[in-house]
Formats: C-alpha cells, structure tokens, sequence
C-alpha cells in the first residue's frame, strides 16, 4: 500500500529528504546516464509530495511555486521507482500533484519543462505543448501547460 505525503522542504525529516534525494538521484543521474546538479536551490521554496511503501520513496514531485522556475506553478522532478512503473503509479503521482498545485496555488495555469519521451502521457492528462523541443542536460525537453480551468 502506498502512503501519499505532502510537506514543504521545512517539514521534511533528514530521513525523509535523504531517501528522496536517493530515489531522484538513482533515476535522473544512474539511470539516466546524467551529470547534472540536481540541488538546484529550488527544493527550499517546494512542497514535496511523496508516495511511500513504508520508509522507501516509490513516486515523488516537487510542487514548484510560480515564481520560482515559470511565472506558473510547476511540477517538476518527476520520478517513479523502477520497479513500481507500469502500475499506473505515474498517473496517480501526476494527479494528485495537479490536485495538490489548486490547494497551494490556487486554480491556476500549471507548466511543466517535460521529457519530449513523455509527451503523449502528459497530454493524457491535459497538458498541452507551448515550446519547441529543447536540449536540457543533453535530454530533449519540451515546455507544457495545463489549464487548470479547462480541466476541471
């Protein structure tokens, strides 16, 4: 069963943060094949939602707030454990991120920097593309929006 936590930075055990930095770090630098600097003075400013199975992360985002990487609330560092993918665990952290972005934000436009691999998932939840491909750490990225009003 997984537990769904949502805190800013403030409230995050070292515990807490230490695994999700691991769980972040085992997919976007290992896996991923990228050196990047994944502390990026951003997390201080997030809420971060979690999925657990008891100690161990097993989907996570940062809830960016507007202002602070887009003129919109973000998500960002999306991230689910190798071996809960497929279970439709992905869609669950994406949902309930977008409902969490209305709670702390309020009802407002949501723009994500996406893997361009992902595009027809983020569209299956209603975001739409508003850039051009781009190159961010050697991966392919693309800029998308979900309005919130249109969704709801």
């Amino acid at each position: 069963m997984i537990i769904w936590k949502c805190k800013p930075f403030r409230d995050l055990s070292v515990f807490e943060l230490y695994a999700i930095l691991r769980l972040r770090s085992d997919i976007f630098v290992v896996e991923q094949n990228c050196v990047f600097l994944d502390m990026d003075d951003k997390d201080q400013h997030c809420d971060h939602l979690c999925g657990w199975s008891g100690d161990i992360p097993v989907a996570y985002v940062r809830l960016v707030p507007p202002g602070v990487a887009y003129d919109e609330p973000s998500i960002g560092r999306v991230v689910t454990a190798r071996a809960f993918r497929k279970s439709g665990i992905g869609r669950t952290l994406m949902e309930k991120a977008i409902e969490h972005c209305g709670k702390l934000f309020g009802h407002t436009n949501i723009r994500i920097g996406a893997q361009l691999y992902l595009k027809k998932f983020y569209e299956s939840l209603g975001f739409v593309q508003t850039s051009d491909v781009y190159l961010e750490d050697g991966i392919e990225h693309i800029e998308m929006i979900f309005e919130t009003m249109d969704n709801l």
